[in-house]
């Protein structure tokens, strides 16, 4: 099985974002990178269902130079082999980022073969577009099943299951096929020392790809209100125990 998993560079998650002051960047002078969350638990995925059935892994994003950190990351706990699509670190929306990856994907099946699984991120932690899972797969003509929280691999098909309100969706689909899964599919691990050093060590594959913009445009970063949180000393010693006592039962408790 040929397992292929699309992450992306983005700001860590609570890290305080602070724009430019044009407000077309983010200001990275201070700002630590990773990996999305969702696309962690996808690349843990594609390593388990590696060790499950056999196969290679390979990990792709599409980013400037830098990028080769969240490379290097994957390959630290258990990918194969990792592809750099680079660019010039602007910002690309999700048509542009799309094409790009099909086209970057093509290469490498025409080169090593077809990829059975193609693992997406149900979103990325930045933008937040859940558009280019879905874009890719249109463009490659293959089935995808977002919001996955369980894969199982049967037969030539492949089981999703994807929760709701009153349990789970459960989709069959024919490989090969897409999947963009959610946070909480696993329990993604950390990487041992064996698996840094391997990492430090592992040739980055570059693809070039130079997609036609899509057709959004980027205007400006809004920083959203800060919420500040006020601290309220209830009073000291015995005083308190009254304005405690409120309180207790304002949140119901006796």
């Amino acid at each position: 099985m040929r397992v292929l998993v699309c992450v992306k560079r983005v700001p860590a998650p609570g890290a305080r974002i602070v724009l430019t002051a044009d407000a077309q960047e983010i200001d990275t002078k201070n700002l630590g990178f990773a990996t999305s969350p969702h696309e962690e638990c996808a690349v843990e995925a594609a390593v388990q269902l590696v060790a499950d059935h056999g196969g290679s892994s390979t990990v792709v994003t599409m980013g400037p130079h830098e990028s080769e950190e969240q490379l290097r990351y994957a390959v630290s706990v258990g990918v194969d082999a990792a592809v750099l699509v680079p660019t010039d670190g602007s910002d690309l929306d999700p048509q542009a980022t799309a094409r790009g990856l099909v086209s970057a994907i093509t290469t490498l099946e025409d080169r090593d073969g077809r990829f059975d699984v193609i693992l997406f991120g149900n979103e990325s932690a930045d933008s937040g577009g859940y558009q280019v899972g879905v874009r890719v797969a249109r463009s490659l003509e293959r089935p995808i099943v977002s919001g996955i929280k369980d894969i199982e691999v049967v037969g030539d098909q492949i089981v999703a299951k994807r929760a709701i309100p009153s349990g789970f969706e459960v989709y069959r689909l024919d490989l090969p096929a897409v999947l963009a899964v959610r946070e909480g599919l696993n329990l993604p691990r950390y990487p041992t020392l064996p698996g840094r050093l391997k990492s430090r060590k592992a040739e980055v594959d570059s693809i070039e790809a130079n997609p036609d913009a899509g057709g959004q445009r980027m205007v400006r970063f809004e920083s959203p209100p800060e919420q500040e949180s006020r601290t309220v000393l209830l009073g000291e010693g015995v005083a308190a125990v009254p304005a405690i006592v409120e309180v207790l039962e304002g949140l119901g408790i006796r």
